[in-house]
């Protein structure tokens, strides 16, 4: 129960298949309380389904593509919760055309759009996750072995990935002197809906 009394973020919530389902369920068996965000698109009704599995759980609709709705959520977060000791990034997108392309067709939108969602809204987040972690905690996110190798299909997303990675280091730098610990996990393959959309997922798996 390492967890026990701790208020946990687990941001991009989809299904019972995805990475951050499986975080929520580990951090809460080791007694976390689990605070959710999911895109404003998703199905509610679901989100509620899985949501019910856990204990005094709350959910937040947050689309990370524009400063405004960060802010407006991490302002909400602190009046409905307090403190969070922790956060998990689960948050990625790339328009399906520059994953199922060859890499030099990828559109300039598509390029920005990867990198904004995937990248960006990390480091949007950390600037207002201090906010509501003044006694120090860590934030994770997530990503994988394309940043560093070339793997057919993974495309922009490796680029993406590559960039949050780096941002991870710059933000672990200047967070460490608030007992904030900013950390990348590369999971590895995983059979998520959004793996669906890489071209010839199987043989990446």
């Amino acid at each position: 129960m390492i967890l026990e009394g701790k208020n946990i973020l687990i941001m991009g919530i989809r299904n019972k298949w995805s990475i951050a389902y499986g975080a929520a369920k580990s951090a809460a068996s080791h007694g976390a309380r689990i605070i959710f965000t999911y895109h404003p698109t998703e199905n509610v009704d679901k989100i509620n389904d899985l949501m019910s599995e856990f204990k005094d759980s709350k959910g937040y609709a947050l689309d990370v593509s524009t400063d405004e709705e960060i802010e407006k959520f991490f302002n909400t977060l602190k009046e409905d919760v307090g403190h969070i000791d922790g956060i998990l990034h689960s948050i990625a997108h790339a328009n399906t055309d520059d994953l199922r392309n060859d890499f030099y067709k990828t559109s300039r939108e598509g390029f920005c759009h990867a990198n904004d969602v995937s990248a960006y809204s990390f480091v949007a987040i950390c600037r207002y996750a201090k906010e509501v972690m003044s006694e120090g905690g860590s934030i994770v996110t997530l990503t994988y072995h394309g940043s560093t190798k070339v793997l057919p299909g993974y495309n922009v997303m490796g680029v993406a990935k590559a960039a949050l990675e780096t941002s991870v280091r710059y933000l672990a730098s200047e967070f460490g002197k608030d007992e904030i610990r900013v950390n990348a996990v590369s999971a590895g393959p995983i059979k998520t809906l959004s793996a669906r959309g890489i071209k010839d997922f199987g043989d990446m798996l």
